[in-house]
C-alpha cells in the first residue's frame, strides 16, 4: 500500500474551462486522420480521392474512424491523463507551473475522463485491458484518496479485487505460460502488481526529467501507432469472381466503392479503379485484413484475449464463420 497523495488544486469540472490546446488535439485529430485515410486509400491519386470522397459519406468515414480509431485516440488519452496525473499530483503545492500534461489532467473534466475511460473500456482487447486498470487508479487516485477508508478496509478491498481478478485469468496466464506467450503473460501479470505503486508524488528530482522526456516520447510513440491506423481500409475487402470470355474466372480482389444497376466500381488491392459489368460477376465473398486475423489462441472465460468486449458481444449473436477460400488468393 502505498501512502495518499497530498492534496493538491482540486480539478476543474466545468467543459468550458479545458484548454484550447487539448479540445484542438481531441477534436481536430480525428478529422486529419479521415481525409489522410482517404487519401492513402486511394494511392495517392487525386481522381481516384475524389471518386472515394464523392461515394464514402461521412457518416461512413465517422463509423470506419470509430472502429478503427478509437482504440489510438482513447489509448492516447488514457496515457496523457495517468501522466498527467502522476505530475499534478507531484507537484501539488509547489510555486513553478505544473507541465503540459498536469494541466490537462486538471483541466479536464470528470464527465469527459469517466467518458474515456468507458470508451476504452468497451472497446481496447481484453489482453490489454489490466493496464487500463493501472491508468484508472493514476487518474482517479484523489478521489480514491477522498474515500477515507481505514487501512484495514483498504488493505481487505485490494485483495478481494486480487483475487477475483486471479480466479478470472489464472486459466489464461496457466496456458500461456504453457505456450510460452510470454508478452500476453506479461500483459495479465504485471498491470495488477503495477497499479499497486502507481499513486503518490514521485519524488521531487524525478518530476521535471520524466515530464520533459515523457511528453515528446509519448508524442512520438502515438505518431508511430498512428501509421498503421491511418492506413486502414475505410472500404471493405473482398474477392469478387469475374466471368471471362475466355471461361475461365477471374477473382478480383478490392474495396467495393459502388454499385449501381450497370456496373460495380472496385478499388484493387494492388493499385487502380476497375468496372466490372454486374452481368459478369459471379459471386462476392467478404475478407478480413491481415490486421484482423488473430495472434494468440487464449481466452479469458470463453472470450478471446484479442476481441474487445463490444467485439465479443457482438461474436455472440453473429458468430465468427470460416474465411473463405478465395480470400486466401495471392494480393
Amino acid at each position: 500500500m502505498t501512502a495518499a497523495p497530498p492534496p493538491g488544486p482540486a480539478r476543474k469540472r466545468s467543459p468550458w474551462r479545458a484548454g484550447q490546446g487539448f479540445w484542438t488535439v481531441a477534436v481536430g485529430v480525428p478529422a486529419i486522420f479521415s481525409v489522410m485515410r482517404l487519401w492513402i486509400e486511394a494511392g495517392g491519386e487525386l481522381q481516384t480521392t475524389l471518386l472515394l470522397v464523392a461515394n464514402v459519406g461521412p457518416v461512413n468515414l465517422l463509423a470506419a474512424l470509430f472502429t478503427t480509431a478509437t482504440r489510438l485516440v482513447t489509448m492516447g488519452l488514457v496515457t496523457v491523463f495517468a501522466l498527467g496525473a502522476v505530475l499534478s499530483v507531484s507537484t501539488a503545492g509547489t510555486p513553478r507551473r505544473p507541465p503540459l500534461f498536469a494541466r490537462w489532467f486538471t483541466l479536464a473534466p470528470f464527465w469527459f475522463l469517466a467518458s474515456v475511460f468507458g470508451i476504452a473500456l468497451a472497446t481496447w482487447q481484453i489482453i490489454y485491458l489490466p493496464m487500463l486498470a493501472v491508468a484508472a487508479v493514476a487518474v482517479f487516485q484523489r478521489e480514491l484518496a477522498a474515500l477515507d477508508w481505514s487501512l484495514p478496509r483498504r488493505a481487505a478491498t485490494v485483495a478481494v479485487l486480487l483475487v477475483g481478478y486471479g480466479w478470472l485469468v489464472a486459466p489464461t496466464v496457466a496456458e500461456a505460460w504453457r505456450t510460452g506467450e510470454l508478452f500476453a503473460l506479461g500483459m495479465l501479470v504485471v498491470p495488477p502488481v503495477l497499479a499497486l505503486g502507481v499513486t503518490g508524488p514521485l519524488p521531487g528530482p524525478l518530476v521535471r526529467p520524466l515530464a520533459a522526456l515523457a511528453q515528446p516520447g509519448i508524442a512520438i510513440v502515438l505518431v508511430a501507432a498512428a501509421v498503421p491506423v491511418v492506413m486502414t481500409p475505410v472500404l471493405p475487402m473482398t474477392v469478387t469472381t469475374v466471368s471471362t470470355a475466355s471461361g475461365v474466372p477471374e477473382e478480383v480482389r478490392g474495396h467495393v466503392i459502388s454499385t449501381d444497376d450497370v456496373s460495380t466500381v472496385i478499388l484493387q488491392e494492388r493499385g487502380g479503379v476497375r468496372y466490372v459489368d454486374n452481368d459478369d460477376i459471379a459471386a462476392r465473398v467478404l475478407c478480413p485484413t491481415d490486421e484482423e486475423l488473430v495472434r494468440y489462441r487464449l481466452r479469458v472465460r470463453d472470450v478471446h484475449v484479442e476481441d474487445s468486449l463490444l467485439g465479443a458481444l457482438g461474436r455472440r449473436v453473429r458468430p465468427f464463420t470460416p474465411i473463405s477460400a478465395a480470400c486466401r488468393i495471392p494480393a
